[in-house]
């Protein structure tokens, strides 16, 4: 793999910098699961980025975005996170929903929800899971009738992030009578529209970071199933596989987060066990590794490959991968490490390592269990009997 940038690569991440230099806001927004008002500051800054053309920069021009590759897609997360720029709060569409959507829908339905997709006027949420079906997807029991030109939804869908606040949903329904994977679809609908009740589930920092969804009679057009009907555990795998291995969790995550590690150590070495400076190079490293794996499954994508059972080892790479950087940082910094940051410090651009670190350890969990990823390297990859 040729790790050297073109011309045309620099001069792309030149202007990424500066219009983020110019754009980015001075001081950081409350977080978009916080309450109401976080997330419609976040759906403002979807707009912002959007009135640059960057709200989704591999997708076509006519559909909100700027046609580059997923080369140039990784050096604009590069800039976007060396920037400090807010987190995305549509990222269960512009991430996950929308690729599959270029690769499944009609042009008249990427015509209809991408540009709103790249330009946050449309947040979505992700409807997939159900109380007896999480990382067993072909669980699900929530059912799509067809009656005429429409569909009517029933069931109960839970840990949907966004949920609370989001304009749409996509989930996983299946033909009533139909099991495991066969006779499921994908499909979109509102989550303010009748028959659909949602009720907010908060995380332990007492954000509504999710939603449990309940879904009655809920009458939704044909026009919102995504691919052929039945096609809808097909169609969720290839989301799934965005999801675990490309674009949900961009490399320059953990690339800022192990440079912070850096900084943090330096800081600190003085009093700290001289020890621990190995995971700090370990983390750092694997930052890079997991970079460079992105950038050649990148680069396999633009030359006609497609995403298969390997997302699933990048999944469990990056989901331990964030747990042992933190977990790192809050071994340098010991006792202190268990105190509320400062409140001013975290709104200058600090970490916060005990927030993060509690969030990391969601990350074997969702985009599917580690296990059932390693299930799929076992059964998928190394032809293992199940």
């Amino acid at each position: 793999m040729d790790l050297t940038y073109t011309p045309e690569q620099q001069a792309f991440r030149a202007e990424v910098r500066a219009w983020l230099e110019a754009h980015v806001p001075a001081q950081p927004l409350e977080h978009f699961d916080a309450n109401r008002a976080g997330f419609e500051a976040h759906r403002q800054w979807e707009a912002t980025l959007k009135s640059g053309d960057w709200g989704m920069v591999t997708w076509p021009r006519e559909y909100g975005g700027r046609g580059v590759d997923l080369i140039q897609w990784l050096i604009f997360e590069e800039e976007y996170y060396r920037a400090g720029a807010p987190g995305r709060v549509n990222q269960n569409g512009i991430f996950l929903l929308g690729p599959t959507l270029m690769e499944f829908g009609t042009p008249e339905q990427k015509q209809r929800f991408l540009p709103p997709m790249a330009a946050g006027e449309e947040i979505w949420a992700q409807a997939w899971s159900e109380p007896q079906a999480g990382s067993d997807l072909a669980g699900i029991r929530a059912t799509a009738q067809r009656d005429g030109d429409d569909y009517v939804l029933n069931g109960h869908k839970i840990w949907s992030s966004r949920g609370a606040f989001a304009d749409w949903a996509f989930g996983l329904f299946r033909e009533p009578g139909s099991e495991r994977h066969k006779g499921t679809s994908l499909i979109f609908f509102r989550l303010d529209q009748p028959g659909v009740t949602r009720n907010p589930i908060r995380k332990i920092n007492g954000h509504p970071g999710f939603a449990e969804i309940v879904l009655e009679d809920v009458r939704v057009p044909a026009f919102n199933r995504l691919g052929e009907e039945g096609q809808g555990w097909h169609i969720c795998m290839a989301t799934a596989g965005f999801e675990r291995g490309l674009m949900l969790r961009s490399p320059a995550r953990y690339q800022v987060a192990a440079a912070r590690l850096a900084d943090l150590w330096q800081a600190r070495k003085a009093d700290a066990d001289p020890t621990q400076e190995a995971d700090v190079v370990r983390a750092f490293m694997n930052a890079e590794a997991y970079a460079l794996s992105i950038y050649q499954t990148a680069s396999r994508l633009i030359a006609g490959a497609k995403i298969g059972p390997e997302a699933s080892t990048n999944k469990i790479f990056w989901s331990e991968l964030d747990i042992h950087l933190h977990r790192t940082a809050l071994a340098i910094l010991g006792v202190e490490a268990e105190l509320l940051p400062d409140p001013a410090r975290i709104a200058a651009g600090d970490p916060d390592w005990l927030d993060d670190y509690i969030f990391s350890l969601a990350g074997p969990v969702y985009a599917g269990s580690n296990e059932i990823q390693r299930n799929i390297i076992a059964e998928r990859m190394l032809g293992l009997p199940r």
